[in-house]
């Protein structure tokens, strides 16, 4: 707990039982007190209230919690979510127009806005209020009359920064329910946490409390959508994060990412048991396109990182075949395996549209906003970042790129692990799985705990299962251990003789008992 922050013991109280009253008050956001009023404003009225989200799912289960916070208020809310290959990423003049259309008065965004200021500018001259809610680093100042909802805007005081769009949803939700009389904190935390998880922002603070009660509260979903959601990804309570991380969140982001997130916002929403089988199942189906179009650009771009010798220090690379919903995710992948910053763009008919990902330690956001006039468009924060840009400048932009790069201290990209403890194998068994489980939910900035295992040696040669998976029974001194290795197919000499490893340990679904993850390994001498 003291590396991750924990101070002192009353810290460490409120690190192992979140607890709703450790929120902050909604109010301390700026724009908040305005905002509900215009919302309260547009319910006396009758008013319909447009909220224009997002793809991902950040800005769907936003967006979805608004939605059903404004219509168990009694106000009417329409939807509008970009089409990520139509329209690209973020709020629009087109939005606003259709906005428009639908008779609504008043906009309220979810995940985006904060450098939309074309399009808050046509919501004003369409006679339109806007409400933005992100968390993104705003990217240009938005027209007189428009209120803010984001916790890194200038002059914001709010003692928790790192929300998610979410987050800032649930915040925005909690203060107008609560004027209206009809607070429901549990089924608000349920979808909150989803977008929260799949965000990857940091689980610290209030997002770990999020996550925290919101996985909890997940067991008992009342909603048909995340009951079908949670039967067709296979995942059994108690549910963690990296179900949500691994299982949940990648089937909420597929369609968005190959086609229109409505079906997921529609099943968030969805009342109708059938229906929301059906939407739950065409999710499934879009996740394994998904899976198949991701693998796909990993392979090739690994390629072409491989072609780079020496490897940059960063890496900017793009193809005419690429699919561009795709490469955020497996950039993702890239910075991962080369421990550098990566961006992968898609290319079709001159124009490049990609995502960056990058690694500890470096601002990718705050280093290419060097860059920002020569883009058509940027945005995202330190660890990733989303551009359109001009193909043909795309090479000149990666050799100013690498040359920038060049004068990053060379311990920032050198691969390192660093585990946090070193235990024999009869050291592991239920009371430290129990004893480490009270560190979840873990994600960003609270990593599952990396241990250093062994000296060990197989019992058996072993298994492998699945797509190229590995499963393994060792000892140690007489105690036996199950090792899991996803993808350690192809690592059929990394458990030979005597080793030690690295991992981290996870429950089995089956037995209850501890399975060591592995991450990495090495051989010892016999």
């Amino acid at each position: 707990m003291a590396r991750r922050g924990v101070a002192d013991r009353a810290g460490a109280e409120r690190f192992l039982k979140p607890s709703f009253d450790q929120l902050h008050d909604p109010y301390l956001l700026a724009g908040m007190e305005p905002a509900v009023e215009r919302l309260l404003e547009a319910r006396a009225r009758g008013e319909k209230v447009a909220v224009v989200g997002d793809y991902d799912v950040d800005g769907v289960t936003a967006t979805a919690l608004l939605l059903a916070t404004f219509a168990a208020c009694g106000l009417t809310g329409e939807s509008i979510l970009p089409h990520r290959l139509a329209e690209g990423y973020g709020f629009q003049p087109v939005h606003a127009e259709r906005a428009r259309d639908l008779g609504c008065r008043l906009i309220v965004t979810a995940d985006c806005g904060s450098s939309s200021g074309p399009a808050a500018e046509r919501a004003r001259e369409l006679g339109i209020d806007v409400v933005v809610t992100d968390h993104h680093l705003p990217g240009c100042e938005l027209p007189a009359g428009v209120l803010q909802i984001n916790p890194r805007q200038a002059g914001c005081t709010y003692p928790y920064p790192h929300l998610a769009a979410a987050g800032l949803a649930l915040k925005l939700a909690l203060a107008f329910a609560g004027r209206c009389g009809r607070l429901d904190s549990g089924a608000l935390l349920r979808v909150a946490c989803l977008g929260t998880i799949a965000d990857l922002v940091p689980l610290t603070g209030e997002n770990r409390v999020i996550a925290a009660l919101g996985l909890e509260a997940l067991a008992g979903a009342r909603s048909h959508g995340l009951k079908a959601l949670i039967r067709f990804a296979g995942v059994r309570p108690p549910i963690t994060a990296a179900d949500v991380g691994y299982r949940l969140g990648p089937r909420l982001n597929a369609a968005g990412r190959l086609s229109t997130a409505e079906q997921a916002l529609e099943l968030l929403m969805s009342r109708d048991p059938a229906r929301a089988e059906r939407l739950a199942a065409g999710l499934d189906a879009w996740n394994r396109q998904r899976q198949s179009e991701e693998a796909r650009v990993v392979e090739e771009a690994t390629r072409l990182a491989r072609e780079r010798h020496p490897t940059p220090p960063i890496l900017a690379l793009w193809s005419e075949g690429w699919h561009r919903g795709v490469v955020g995710v497996a950039a993702g992948r890239l910075a991962r395996d080369f421990h550098r910053p990566t961006l992968l763009l898609a290319v079709e008919n001159g124009v490049a549209t990609g995502s960056g990902r990058s690694i500890s330690g470096i601002d990718l956001h705050g280093f290419l906003g060097r860059w920002k006039e020569r883009l058509e468009r940027f945005g995202g924060h330190s660890q990733a970042v989303g551009m359109t840009v001009d193909a043909a400048a795309l090479p000149d932009l990666q050799r100013e790129w690498e040359e920038a790069a060049a004068e990053w201290p060379a311990e920032l990209l050198a691969k390192r692990r660093e585990y946090e403890l070193e235990l024999a194998p009869e050291e592991i068994g239920r009371d430290l799985l129990a004893a480490l489980a009270r560190l979840e939910p873990h994600g960003q900035a609270n990593p599952q705990p990396l241990l250093k295992v062994g000296p060990l040696k197989l019992e058996v040669p072993p298994r492998t299962f699945g797509n190229g998976h590995l499963s393994a029974k060792v000892r140690g001194d007489g105690t036996p251990l199950e090792l899991l290795g996803w993808g350690w197919q192809s690592r059929p000499g990394a458990l030979e003789g005597r080793f030690e490893v690295l991992g981290c340990l996870d429950r089995d679904r089956e037995t209850g008992g501890p399975v060591l993850r592995l991450i990495d390994s090495r051989p010892l001498p016999a």
